[in-house]
C-alpha cells in the first residue's frame, strides 16, 4: 500500500515479460517552477506500454523508465508561478511516460481540468484514447453527417471511441472486430466485419460499394494498401499505428518510416484521395502553446461528449498499481472490452 509521503512507481527495466516489471519506492517529489504535483487516482494500460515493454515503441526513452502514457489525479501542490488555487483540482494529463506512479510532477499547462461528476477511472479511459479519436475524426478526416467511415479494431481502446464519436457525428460506421464483439457493435449501430476474414477488403467494399469517406487504420503493414484502396474520391486514410509489427524483430522505427513513405507517395500522386499519419504528439516541438491549446480544447470536447451520453467510459478492469504486471497481461490478452485501469 502507498504510505503517506511515499512515492510508488512501476519501473520497466528492459525488454521483459510483464512479470519483469519492478516496483520502486522513494520520497514524493516537489513541483518546480510552472509545475504541479498530482496525486494519481487512475492511470491506464494502452498499446503504447505493450510496445514499450518489447522495446518496439517508436521513440521510447532508454531503459529503465516508468511507463504510463496518461493519468487522472488531484493536484496536491503547485510550484512557483502557478496559481495556488489549482490545488485540489482533479485534472487529466498526457505524459507519454511516467504515469504508472502514485505521484507525478507535470507542467501545469499540460493539466486539463476534469468536469465534476466524472470519476477518475472513467475519465482515464478517455484521455489519450479520446484525444486521439477526436483529433483524427474531426481535425484530420473532418467526418460529417452522411459520411461512411471504416474503423479497424472497432472494439479497441481508440477504435471504440472513434466508433462512438463517428456515430454521434451522424456517420455510417463499418467496424472490424472479432466475431465475439459483433453483437455489441450491431447494438451501437455499427456494421461489423470479422477482421480475420481472408477477403476482408472485399467484405468492406460490399458494404460501401462507392468507397469510404474515411478509413482509420492502426494496423499498418501490407494491409495499409487495402485501406487506401477502400477510399472513395475525396476520402481520407488516417494511419495511426503499426500493430501488425508488434512482435517483429529489428528496427522499431522502420515500420513507421515505411508508413510515412507510403503516405508521402500517395499524396504526391494525382488523385482525389488523401492520406495522413497521425501522431498525438505532432507539432509539440514546433509550437508547444498551440499543441497545448488543441489538447485542452479537444479533451474538453471529449469530456462534454461523455457528459451528453454520446461516448461511454469503458473500464475493462480496475487493478491496484502494484498489480501492473497482471494488468498488462490482461490488456494484451485481447479478451477485454475497454481499458484496463491502474488505481494507485
Amino acid at each position: 500500500m502507498n504510505r503517506t509521503g511515499e512515492l510508488v512507481e512501476i519501473v520497466l527495466p528492459g525488454k521483459v515479460e510483464p512479470e519483469g516489471l519492478a516496483t520502486r519506492r522513494g520520497p514524493v517529489p516537489a513541483p518546480g517552477p510552472g509545475q504541479v504535483l498530482i496525486r494519481t487516482e487512475a492511470t491506464g494500460v494502452s498499446f503504447a506500454e505493450q510496445q514499450m515493454r518489447r522495446g518496439r515503441y517508436y521513440d521510447q526513452p532508454p531503459f529503465p523508465f516508468v511507463p504510463g502514457y496518461d493519468l487522472v489525479g488531484t493536484v496536491l501542490t503547485t510550484g512557483e508561478g502557478v496559481d495556488p488555487a489549482l490545488a485540489g483540482t482533479r485534472v487529466a494529463a498526457l505524459v507519454k511516460v511516467g504515469g504508472w506512479a502514485s505521484h507525478v510532477v507535470a507542467d501545469a499547462a499540460d493539466a486539463v481540468p476534469v468536469p465534476a461528476g466524472i470519476g477518475a477511472a472513467e475519465a482515464e479511459t478517455l484521455v489519450v484514447n479520446g484525444v486521439t479519436a477526436w483529433q483524427m475524426l474531426h481535425r484530420k478526416a473532418r467526418v460529417r453527417a452522411g459520411h461512411t467511415v471504416v474503423v479497424l479494431g472497432a472494439n479497441g481502446g481508440v477504435g471504440s471511441v472513434l466508433v462512438q464519436l463517428a456515430l454521434a457525428a451522424g456517420a455510417r460506421v463499418i467496424g472490424t472486430a472479432s466475431p465475439r464483439h459483433h453483437e455489441a457493435l450491431r447494438a451501437q449501430g455499427v456494421l461489423p466485419v470479422d477482421y480475420r476474414a481472408d477477403d476482408l477488403a472485399a467484405r468492406i467494399r460490399a458494404l460501401a460499394p462507392r468507397g469510404a469517406d474515411a478509413v482509420f487504420d492502426h494496423v499498418g503493414g501490407r494491409g495499409i494498401v487495402d485501406s487506401w484502396r477502400l477510399l472513395a474520391p475525396g476520402g481520407t486514410l488516417v494511419s495511426y499505428g503499426s500493430a501488425s509489427t508488434r512482435d517483429a524483430e529489428g528496427s522499431k522505427q522502420w515500420p513507421v518510416l515505411k508508413l510515412l513513405g507510403r503516405v508521402w507517395l500517395w499524396n504526391a500522386l494525382p488523385n482525389r484521395r488523401r492520406a495522413c499519419f497521425y501522431n498525438v504528439w505532432a507539432g509539440r516541438t514546433l509550437s508547444r502553446d498551440r499543441f497545448r491549446a488543441r489538447l485542452h480544447a479537444d479533451l474538453t470536447q471529449v469530456f462534454a461528449a461523455l457528459g451528453r451520453g454520446e461516448v461511454s467510459a469503458r473500464v475493462a478492469a480496475r487493478l491496484p498499481l502494484e498489480r501492473a504486471a497482471e494488468a498488462l497481461r490482461l490488456a494484451e490478452s485481447g479478451t477485454v472490452a475497454g481499458k484496463v485501469v491502474l488505481i494507485p
